[in-house]
C-alpha cells in the first residue's frame, strides 16, 4: 500500500508506518535522507537479541521454523535477518513459505523444529490463531516479533509496539504540518523497545519462562 501511494503522490508529502525496510523497498533513497515527500517509520525488528530471548527461555533449542509470505518484501528482509542471527547462535533454520492465509496452517504444521518464529509478516499475522494452534497441539512454542501477537497467544518478544509506532509516526506528521521537510526526516525506527511475556500461551505449549526473565518485563506487558 505504501508503495502504491508514493508512486501515486508526487507533491504531497506520504508517511509511511511499519515498513521494514524502505530503502529495498523503494520508498525513500535513504534512512537518514529520505530525498522526496515520502518518509515515515520502520518496523525493523532486533531479531538477534529476540533469538537470544529464545534461546534463555529454551537452553536446548537447537532450530527454529518461520513461516511467511515468499512475496512479501518485508519477510523476506526478516528472513535474511534471522538466518544470519540464528548462524551465530548455533541455530538451524527451517521455512515454510505460503501465499494467502488459507496455507498458513498447513504451513506451520509442516515445520519439524523446536520453536516458531513469526516475523511481521502481514499474510501470516493473520492467522495466527492458525500458527498458535499448531504450537498448542504440538507443544511448539511460538514466538513473536512485536506486541501484539504476544498478546494474542505467542510466548514472548523483544520488540515493538505498533500503537506506540503509529503514534510516533503521527508525532512526524505533526512536525510536516508545521513546516517540516519529508525530504530531508530520517526514516525513524521505535524508540523504546520492550519486552512481553504470555505465561499462560507458554504453559499450553510447554515451556516455563525463567523467573529472571519475568522480572526483566514491565507488569503491564506480562500477559497471564
Amino acid at each position: 500500500m505504501a508503495q502504491g501511494v508514493a508512486q501515486a503522490v508526487a507533491t504531497t508529502p506520504v508517511l509511511f508506518t511499519a515498513v521494514t525496510d524502505p530503502v529495498s523497498a523503494g520508498l525513500v533513497d535513504s534512512v537518514e535522507a529520505p530525498g522526496a515527500n515520502v518518509t515515515g517509520t520502520t518496523d525493523a525488528n532486533p531479531v538477534r537479541q529476540q533469538l537470544e530471548l529464545i534461546k534463555e527461555i529454551q537452553p536446548d533449542a537447537a532450530s527454529i521454523g518461520v513461516v511467511y509470505h515468499s512475496g512479501e518484501a518485508n519477510s523476506i528482509v526478516q528472513v535474511g535477518w534471522l538466518k544470519e542471527a540464528a548462524a551465530d547462535l548455533g541455530l538451524e533454520v527451517k521455512e515454510a513459505t505460503v501465499t494467502n492465509t488459507s496455507e498458513v496452517q498447513q504451513a506451520a504444521d509442516s515445520l519439524d523444529v523446536d520453536a516458531i518464529y513469526v516475523p511481521t509478516d502481514n499474510t501470516v499475522v493473520s492467522a495466527i490463531d492458525s500458527v498458535l494452534a499448531i504450537g498448542e497441539s504440538k507443544r511448539i512454542p511460538v514466538y513473536s516479533a512485536e506486541g501484539d501477537t504476544v498478546k494474542n497467544g505467542a510466548i514472548a518478544t523483544y520488540g515493538l509496539s505498533y500503537h506506540a509506532l503509529g503514534y510516533q509516526t503521527g508525532e512526524m506528521a505533526v512536525r510536516i504540518l508545521q513546516g517540516a521537510d519529508p525530504a530531508s526526516m530520517p526514516v525513524e525506527s521505535q524508540k523504546d523497545l520492550l519486552l512481553y511475556l504470555n505465561l499462560s500461551a507458554a504453559d499450553r505449549m510447554g515451556v516455563t519462562i525463567p523467573d529472571d526473565v519475568v522480572g526483566r518485563a514491565e507488569t503491564e506487558n506480562i500477559y497471564k
